[in-house]
């Protein structure tokens, strides 16, 4: 398999179907509407909605009701992106080799772009209904987008990983912050696929745990990026976590150590995965490509 082939395969698909759920620009509002856009449209992995297809057809899932969940759960992402972006958190004026939505459009259209998308996100999400009006597992993985992405998922992560600026945080608190803020997305999309496709409770758990530690593996090779990348080839500045007084894994335990960490996790996440009954090769494939990652 040419994994690369296949993930720039579906990507397009993804895209494609993103681009079918985003709002039109039009009406006195169209400015944040276009800003939305812009910040959806940037690019990037898609890595979520991927994950979430790919998981949904793993157990069985054929159906376009997951569609409106894979473009929501990239809506979420990309609001939590562009207000990490704000001059209030990274102050970051590049992301994926193009201004951020703030450098584009100002500092208080970049706010409510992102209150737009997170909002509209559930608007879509709930499309789904539209597709199979009697599937009572659309409730459940509503049930999970609401809350992987708030206080207690992503937005918790975020607000301890804001406390934990210009200090020195312990593992406990670092894994914490990773937790929530990079794996609770993860765990909603691969959830919410095997839930969407009528997994087992077990295999869900087992999905969810796959999940969250392929968010720490992640988010750990994204530290040891930040340091190693270059800005060219990452899109966005290297050296913001120095830049910002960020303690992450490398702090901690230096590239070496982060480096077999990351491994470790990655590993596991895709033993979990093996171990299910149903397969899917492209998915087991893309965990350990994602740790290989150079941006």
């Amino acid at each position: 398999m040419d994994i690369k082939a296949e993930i720039a395969s579906r990507t397009r698909q993804i895209e494609a179907v993103i681009a079918d759920y985003l709002p039109k620009e039009e009406g006195y509002q169209r400015t944040v509407i276009s800003a939305m856009n812009y910040s959806v449209q940037a690019g990037g992995k898609r890595l979520r909605p991927m994950l979430m297809w790919e998981t949904y057809r793993m157990f069985g899932g054929r159906s376009k009701v997951i569609e409106p969940f894979m473009a929501a759960i990239e809506m979420i992402h990309t609001y939590s992106l562009v207000h990490d972006d704000l001059p209030a958190m990274d102050n970051d004026e590049y992301r994926r080799g193009k201004k951020t939505t703030h450098a584009q459009y100002g500092e208080a259209m970049g706010i409510l772009a992102g209150d737009g998308l997170l909002n509209y996100a559930f608007e879509t999400a709930i499309k789904a209904f539209e597709i199979e009006p009697g599937n009572a597992n659309i409730g459940k993985a509503l049930q999970i987008l609401a809350g992987k992405a708030g206080i207690h998922g992503m937005l918790g992560g975020q607000c301890v990983d804001v406390e934990a600026e210009g200090k020195l945080v312990t593992e406990e608190v670092l894994r914490f912050i990773y937790q929530l803020k990079t794996g609770a997305l993860l765990e909603s999309s691969m959830l919410i696929g095997a839930v969407l496709a009528g997994a087992t409770k077990g295999e869900q758990r087992q999905v969810e745990q796959a999940a969250g530690e392929l968010g720490l593996a992640f988010q750990i090779q994204d530290d040891i990026l930040d340091v190693t990348g270059i800005t060219e080839v990452l899109g966005k500045p290297a050296g913001s976590d120095e830049k910002n007084h960020k303690s992450t894994w490398v702090t901690l335990y230096g590239i070496e150590g982060a480096r077999q960490e990351a491994e470790r996790l990655s590993r596991h996440s895709v033993k979990l995965l093996e171990e299910l009954v149903v397969k899917n090769e492209f998915l087991t494939s893309l965990l350990v490509e994602l740790i290989q990652r150079e941006k």
